[in-house]
C-alpha cells in the first residue's frame, strides 16, 4: 500500500477534488473509515441506489442527518447531484458537523448551479502517484510511457502482489480515456458535437508542453477559437489538464499572454494521442519531452500539497528565442528559475543558455534538473538530479 503525501483535515469540513482515478474514494476510507458507525453517514453517489433516492429527493440528505445525530458525513463524487451542496452548506452553518466531500468535475458542480461552499470548507487536490510515495516502487521508464494512476501500481487492490501486463496498462489507460469521453463529456453534454471534441483531445496532447494557439488548433480540429477555449476550459474543469501561464511580474499581464497547456498524467498524454505502443527511447525528443513533463506534474503535485500560494509559471524572451521552462515562486521569496533537461550529462552550452537570464533575475537562485546522479554547481547555475532537485525545492514534512 502507498502512504499518500496529502493529509486532510480531521476536524474541519473538506472538499476533495482530483482527476478519476487518483484514488479518492480509498483515501478518505483510510482517514474516515475508523470514525464509529453511529457518528458517520457515508454516501457513495457512485452506488445506483443511492444516486436515485438522493436525486429524486435531495432533502432526504438533511432528514437522516438530524435523525442520525450523526457528526460526519461523507458524499462520495457530490459533482453528481449538485443540488446536495445547498442542503450541505445549510447543515454545516446550522449544525457545525464535518462534511468530508469528493469529486472529479467542477463544470459540473457549476453546471447544476452548485454551491462550492467558499469559506465552509477547506479544499484539497489529489493528484495520481508521486515519485516520492512510490519509493521503491518508482521506475522512471514505467512512469515516462505508463504515468502514474494508482490502478497501474494496485490493479487487483493494495493487498494483492499482482501486477498488469504493459498489454493490460495499455488497455487500462485506453478504456481511462474512453470512459472520460462516455461519462465526463457524452453524459454530461458538455460539448454539441462530440467528433470535433475527440479530434481536440487527440492534438491536446500533441501539443502538451507547448504554446497554445487557438487559432491554429480550432484550424487542425474544425472549430473557431473560441470553441477552442472552451475545450480547453473543459478539459481544466473536469482536472484533465492546466494551463501554465507565462512569468511576468504583473499578474494581469501574464494572464494576457498565451499559455502553455499540460495534461495531468504522462500515461493518459500518451493514450490520448495514441503513442502507447510507441517506446521512449532516451536522447530523443519524444523521451525529452515526457521527462520535462514528468517533472513539472511532479513539482506540481508536491507545492499543492506543500502551499497552494506556490504559483508556477514558464518565461519566454519576445522574439520566442529563449525559454525557461519553469519558475517557481513562493510568497514573499525571490522566483527560482529551473531549466528540465532529459540528459545523464549536462553541456556547457545548456548552462550558458541559462546563465543568459541572470540579469533578469538578479536575485533568483538557477537550477537545471536532469538525470546527472552527483549535484554540482557551475558559474550561477546549480546542476542538480530532478529527485534531489524537487527535494530540496520543496521539503515535505517530517512527517510524511
Amino acid at each position: 500500500m502507498v502512504q499518500r503525501s496529502l493529509k486532510l483535515d480531521r476536524r474541519n469540513s473538506l472538499m476533495l477534488l482530483g482527476p478519476r482515478g487518483t484514488g479518492k474514494s480509498f483515501l478518505l476510507e483510510q482517514e474516515f473509515s475508523k470514525i464509529p458507525a453511529k457518528k458517520l453517514l457515508w454516501i457513495d453517489l457512485l452506488d445506483a441506489d443511492q444516486y436515485e433516492e438522493y436525486l429524486d429527493n435531495p432533502a432526504l440528505l438533511a432528514e437522516r442527518v438530524r435523525a442520525g445525530g450523526y457528526k460526519h458525513v461523507v458524499i462520495d463524487e457530490i459533482q453528481k447531484i449538485p443540488a446536495l451542496l445547498d442542503i450541505v452548506h445549510k447543515l454545516i452553518e446550522k449544525l457545525h458537523i464535518q462534511f468530508i466531500l469528493s469529486g472529479s468535475s467542477v463544470r459540473k458542480l457549476k453546471r447544476g448551479g452548485g454551491n462550492l461552499l467558499a469559506g465552509r470548507a477547506f479544499s484539497y487536490n489529489l493528484d495520481p502517484f508521486s515519485h516520492v510515495e512510490l519509493g521503491g516502487r518508482f521506475n522512471l521508464q514505467h512512469v515516462l510511457e505508463y504515468g502514474l494512476l494508482p490502478k497501474l501500481y494496485f490493479p487487483f487492490g493494495p493487498a494483492s502482489n499482482k501486477s498488469w501486463t504493459e498489454t493490460e496498462k495499455t488497455r487500462f489507460l485506453q478504456s481511462y480515456v474512453r470512459t472520460y469521453l462516455q461519462e465526463e463529456i457524452l453524459i454530461e453534454q458538455l460539448v454539441r458535437k462530440i467528433r470535433p471534441f475527440r479530434s481536440f483531445l487527440r492534438v491536446s496532447a500533441q501539443m502538451n508542453g507547448k504554446i497554445v494557439d487557438y487559432t491554429k488548433i480550432g484550424d487542425d480540429v474544425g472549430v473557431d477559437h473560441k470553441t477552442v477555449g472552451e475545450y480547453f476550459s473543459i478539459l481544466e474543469d473536469t482536472l484533465l489538464g492546466f494551463l501554465l501561464h507565462p512569468y511576468h511580474r504583473s499578474i494581469r499581464k501574464r494572464q494576457g499572454q498565451k499559455p502553455k497547456f499540460y495534461l495531468f498524467d504522462t500515461g493518459v498524454k500518451r493514450a490520448l494521442e495514441q503513442t502507447l505502443n510507441v517506446p521512449l527511447v532516451q536522447h530523443t525528443t519524444a523521451y525529452g519531452d515526457a521527462f520535462e513533463h514528468f517533472v513539472v506534474l511532479e513539482i506540481r503535485k508536491i507545492a499543492r500539497i506543500i502551499d497552494p500560494d506556490i504559483d508556477l509559471s514558464f518565461f519566454r524572451t519576445h522574439d520566442g528565442a529563449q525559454e525557461i521552462d519553469l519558475i517557481l515562486e513562493k510568497p514573499g521569496k525571490p522566483p527560482v528559475i529551473i531549466e528540465i533537461k532529459s540528459s545523464d550529462r549536462i553541456p556547457d552550452r545548456d548552462i550558458r543558455k541559462l546563465a543568459v537570464f541572470r540579469s533578469d533575475f538578479p536575485k533568483s537562485d538557477m537550477i537545471i534538473l536532469c538525470r546527472e546522479r552527483m549535484a554540482r554547481k557551475s558559474g550561477d547555475v546549480l546542476i542538480l538530479h530532478w529527485a534531489e532537485g524537487i527535494r530540496r525545492l520543496l521539503p515535505l514534512p517530517a512527517q510524511v
